[in-house]
């Protein structure tokens, strides 16, 4: 392993600058790996970022390490506490509405972020989260973005996390999960976890967690069924049996239709035949269901609602007299 020349300081100590703002903490040899160096160039680098202004923790233990420690200001960036909330609350947003690659890039620099936000920040955080999700998607539940970044922080860090959970039907228990991904899908974000009490993956909506509590004990990530969250996402709401559903005959090959829809649906198609399939769509929220039978009537197919639940058939008649009138 080389020892790590002075030339290259300046882009090694931006490296080591940058896992330290990843996870919660490393050790030396963790460090001195990942940057190809020896232990003393470690410690040697993290002396220089402490006369740079950064405030790096010696972690105590037999193999040692090291951290950074929060609710201090950033060097060079220098955020003021203004300007930390809004970059915070900006990565959020992108991070609930931006296109797929950036919403995932918006999540892992919002989980460094929060690692270094000072505490004092975090309620107000949490008091402009309803207007950020306001402007992102005025039909879409709250969710603190602060919140959203510890989240983000445990998946990352492979860290065992604890929570109260409200279900659909508002039964509150506790949880203990190994969190592995966080998905947004329809406005609402979710987390996929592997619930260590049933011994099996469950999906939570993030909205209906309460008081989060990181356990600071790692666990070996686990792979997920199939190895795509979005698609298990999508996967598991599709098999899941909500309170309000609608099944709508459709004059077109499932494939097709699947293909001309350009985004996931709460449900499935069913294959009836050359040129004709049914979507089965189910939802907590009539409004879920209402809108896919609009986006299916819009592909210009003969469709027709073959069952449904009472106010999702009000709804959709509602619509059509709209259309009509």
């Amino acid at each position: 392993m080389p020892g790590g020349s002075g030339s290259d300081a300046p882009g090694r100590l931006l490296r080591l600058l940058s896992l330290l703002q990843a996870r919660r903490e490393w050790s030396g040899a963790e460090l001195a790996e990942r940057l190809e160096v020896t232990d003393r160039t470690v410690r040697r680098d993290v002396e220089r970022l402490r006369a740079l202004g950064y405030l790096v923790e010696g972690v105590p233990g037999t193999a040692g390490g090291y951290r950074m420690a929060a609710g201090r200001d950033m060097p060079p960036l220098l955020l003021e506490d203004e300007e930390a909330a809004a970059v915070a609350l900006g990565l959020a947003t992108v991070g609930g509405t931006g296109p797929a690659g950036l919403a995932d890039s918006a999540l892992r620099a919002l989980a460094k972020l929060e690692r270094l936000l000072p505490a004092r920040l975090r309620p107000r955080l949490a008091a402009l989260g309803t207007a950020t999700a306001a402007v992102a998607r005025p039909d879409a539940p709250p969710v603190d973005p602060a919140a959203l970044a510890r989240l983000a922080a445990c998946c990352r860090e492979h860290e065992v996390l604890a929570f109260d959970y409200r279900d659909r039907s508002g039964r509150r228990g506790q949880r203990r999960v190994e969190p592995h991904s966080l998905v947004t899908v329809h406005g609402r974000w979710y987390l996929i976890a592997f619930d260590t009490d049933r011994a099996d993956w469950r999906t939570f909506r993030v909205d209906r967690i309460e008081r989060t509590s990181p356990t600071r004990h790692r666990f070996a990530p686990r792979d997920l069924p199939g190895g795509d969250p979005a698609a298990y996402l999508t996967a598991s709401m599709a098999a899941a049996s909500y309170r309000h559903r609608a099944v709508v005959a459709v004059e077109m090959r499932a494939r097709e239709l699947a293909e001309r829809l350009f985004t996931s649906m709460p449900g499935w198609v069913e294959e009836r035949g050359p040129g004709a399939c049914a979507v089965h769509l189910s939802a907590e929220e009539p409004e879920l269901v209402v809108r896919f039978v609009a986006a299916v009537g819009a592909l210009g197919a003969p469709f027709r609602v073959e069952d449904s639940s009472a106010e999702v058939a009000e709804r959709v008649r509602e619509l059509g007299r709209r259309l009509a009138g």
